[in-house]
């Protein structure tokens, strides 16, 4: 067992298994919807791997498809997140994973918050304002550590 792990021993559900939309689906038009960001974030690309385990967000349940609202009239994308313990240290990590998966696919007009789900992290109030102030953003990403840490978790083949 790795030692300096906060949560050493964390629950791992089984991936789900995605079938393509079919093409007379309501949602294949131009409407973003929460399936849709889902498999941007999980499946187009390759799975958001854990800051500290060799499982993907998926597999830890810390996001799901439940987890993602939009109101396309207002332009605004949720993604709730719920950490493995309440106490994770990568919470923040985890935020700014999905932050940069998400940066270049939706047009300027969407405003995308992202936020750990309500009572599900000690910090929850400092870790969402973290995530969801543009210049807090940015100078984490030019954090080579904290670059190279994301860009692990989004790009790993250790799934």
């Amino acid at each position: 067992m790795t030692l300096g792990l906060i949560n050493a021993n964390p629950v791992v559900h089984a991936k789900k298994e995605r079938v393509a939309r079919p093409a007379d689906d309501p949602h294949a038009d131009d409407a973003v919807d929460p399936l849709e960001i889902y498999d941007i974030l999980l499946f187009f690309f390759s799975n958001i791997r854990d800051p500290e385990h060799p499982y993907s967000l998926e597999q830890l349940s810390v996001l799901s498809e439940e987890s993602i609202t939009v109101d396309e009239k207002l332009g605004r994308i949720l993604i709730t997140f719920t950490p493995t313990i309440q106490h994770c240290s990568m919470a923040t990590v985890i935020g700014l994973c999905l932050r940069e998966k998400l940066k270049d696919c939706f047009p300027a007009h969407f405003k995308v918050d992202i936020k750990v789900a309500p009572g599900s992290h000690a910090d929850e109030e400092a870790v969402n304002k973290q995530l969801n102030d543009k210049e807090r953003v940015a100078a984490a990403l030019e954090n080579p550590n904290l670059r190279q840490l994301v860009d692990e978790c989004l790009y790993s083949s250790e799934l």
